[in-house]
């Protein structure tokens, strides 16, 4: 009756054999990496960078992907260039309006000064009648309508001229229209100051409207520019500087660094004495 190590025992020279062969293929390779180390490297990294590449679904997939991003972005580009036009076309028409608004504060100015200079002067004595009144009256309630239908003064203050809230009638027509043209002044120089705010308010919506623009014109662009070919994380590092640094004598690079750390004193001998 055999054992079990009379069934194990004829195999083990046999088993031994195999191992060692294996060993020595193992020494002839690292001895064959040693000796020539960049041959070794090249066709290492080269198959683990073709690894690490993405598939060509994938890059198709990518590249739709990136076709449709760009696509999206030029219309989104497009609207925004499209609507900085027409916020910089409303800055303009609000800068038109504040210059008519000036002219037209500036002409009533001068018509206030021109006025009142007249006003200086004695005025004409006329009989104090209810005619004369009436007639000033007359005069006073045609003037507000015609500034009224000029859009000089509101209807609330044609109103009040209307109703002798703050008027009164029987004063000299000259004197009735420096009164009215100072309201008219007064009026224009507030519309003035209101167009002034919108063309403001227009020209920052403008400003942002074409940041905007540039912005997603830059995006587009950049969108539409070839994407980089994928690197695999061995080809981004520096195998030369490596091979450098491992070439270097040992005694070189701590001396070097030595020489570059400044020394700094520690303890009460950092403290200057006076």
């Amino acid at each position: 009756m055999q054992t079990v190590f009379s069934t194990v025992l004829p195999d083990v020279p046999q088993a031994a054999g195999i191992w060692l062969a294996l060993l020595a293929m193992a020494a002839i390779v690292v001895a064959a990496m040693i000796v020539h180390p960049d041959r070794f490297r090249s066709v290492f990294g080269d198959r683990i960078s073709e690894a690490a590449m993405p598939s060509s679904l994938e890059l198709a997939e990518e590249t739709r992907e990136r076709v449709r991003y760009a696509q999206e972005v030029e219309v989104a580009a497009t609207r925004a260039a499209a609507t900085a036009e027409r916020r910089r076309a409303e800055w303009l028409a609000a800068q038109e309006a504040v210059e008519e608004t000036w002219r037209a504060y500036e002409a009533a100015e001068e018509d206030v000064r021109r006025l009142a200079a007249a006003a200086a002067l004695p005025v004409p004595r006329t009989a104090r009648t209810p005619a004369e009144y009436a007639d000033r009256e007359r005069w006073l309630h045609r003037a507000a309508l015609d500034a009224q239908w000029r859009k000089e003064i509101t209807v609330q203050q044609l109103s009040d001229i209307l109703g002798q809230r703050g008027w009164d009638p029987s004063r000299h027509p000259v004197e009735q229209e420096l009164l009215l043209r100072r309201l008219v002044r007064d009026n224009l120089l507030t519309r003035q100051q209101a167009a002034r705010e919108r063309e403001q308010a227009a020209w920052r919506a403008a400003e942002l409207a074409a940041a905007a623009a540039r912005s997603l014109r830059e995006e587009a662009y950049t969108a539409t520019c070839p994407a980089p070919e994928p690197q695999s994380s061995l080809s981004i590092v520096d195998l030369a500087a490596a091979q450098a640094t491992r070439e270097l004598p040992a005694a070189a690079r701590p001396a070097e660094v030595t020489r570059e750390i400044t020394p700094v004193a520690r303890g009460r001998a950092a403290v200057p004495v006076h």
